[in-house]
């Protein structure tokens, strides 16, 4: 392989369990990866701590920390999940209010995701957890008969979705994050939501001009079924014109081989590979190891 493939510089981008998956993979092949965290989340204790603090969602990124650290599976990683119960903190998973914490005292909604990675012992040298805005943003959609649903949690629950955006316009990224993303060598979509994860983070204006530009392979993971409502009945295809309908372009597609997902017409290459593990809490879930070995055989 070139240097390059050999030693890579990786940007993964989305939110949820999906992004975690892509994490844990790119520990295993990456030189370097930078996880671009969508902040548009509005339910649960992030959209409670978000409504009170006027400050981005924190949950995703939680999550995200601790699997870019290897963390999960240790007492620090396993305590950011632990929720409280029968406390005026009710509902609340410490992670949330951790970063909700620091951001109170830094001031500053990036610092304080950079003091939860130095806790979690996140070398910044193999990788960084960084917010898509640092700024509070929701994000709306419009659906194929007009109607107007704002609030992502509402999204996800909705059909027909022909379009969404994110609200305020013209928010901006952190400094330097349009630059990772044009400098890397791969850059990941997913797996995830398409509406309310991937093009929650992918549309704010500069991430999304240098998704347009980057000189590295764009890669989407897409997901092994769709979602109740807010992918209903799409195949592989539909997925990919989600992505095309805002403006982002993927190289290839991952697609999970001999799952329940038709393929469908899709005119940008496909690569079909196991990628799925059984997982005991959410049921068949993509398997990171097997990721990572897909990843690295498209990176070039």
């Amino acid at each position: 392989m070139s240097a390059r493939a050999d030693h890579p510089r990786v940007v993964a981008m989305g939110g949820g369990r999906g992004l975690t998956a892509t994490l844990r993979a790119a520990r295993r092949y990456a030189a370097h990866t930078t996880a671009i965290v969508a902040t548009a989340d509005d339910s649960g204790s992030t959209g409670r701590l978000r409504s009170a603090m006027s400050i981005p969602a924190p949950g995703d990124l939680r999550r995200c920390l601790a699997a870019l650290a290897g963390a999960e599976d240790e007492p620090l990683g396993q305590a950011l999940e632990y929720r409280f119960s029968g406390t005026d903190v009710e509902g609340h998973a410490l992670g949330n209010l951790l970063l909700a914490g620091l951001t109170a005292v830094t001031g500053d909604f990036l610092a304080a995701t950079d003091s939860a990675a130095a806790l979690l012992g996140l070398d910044p040298a193999r990788g960084r957890v960084v917010p898509a805005t640092v700024e509070p943003v929701d994000l709306s959609a419009v659906t194929s008969d007009g109607t107007r649903v704002t609030g992502q949690y509402a999204i996800s629950k909705t059909a027909g979705i022909r379009r969404v955006e994110l609200s305020p316009p013209g928010v901006k990224p952190p400094d330097g994050l349009a630059r990772a993303i044009e400098d890397a060598d791969q850059v990941v979509l997913g797996p995830g939501s398409v509406y309310t994860s991937i093009l929650a983070a992918a549309l704010i204006d500069d991430l999304h001009a240098a998704l347009a530009s980057t000189r590295g392979r764009l890669v989407y993971v897409c997901n092994l079924e769709p979602e109740v409502a807010e992918t209903q009945g799409y195949d592989v295809a539909a997925h990919v014109d989600a992505l095309r309908a805002h403006g982002v372009e993927p190289d290839v597609v991952l697609v999970h081989d001999g799952g329940p997902l038709p393929i469908g017409d899709v005119d940008v290459p496909v690569v079909r590979a196991d990628l799925v593990r059984s997982d005991p809490l959410y049921g068949t879930a993509h398997d990171s190891a097997k990721l990572a070995a897909a990843l690295t055989a498209v990176l070039t």
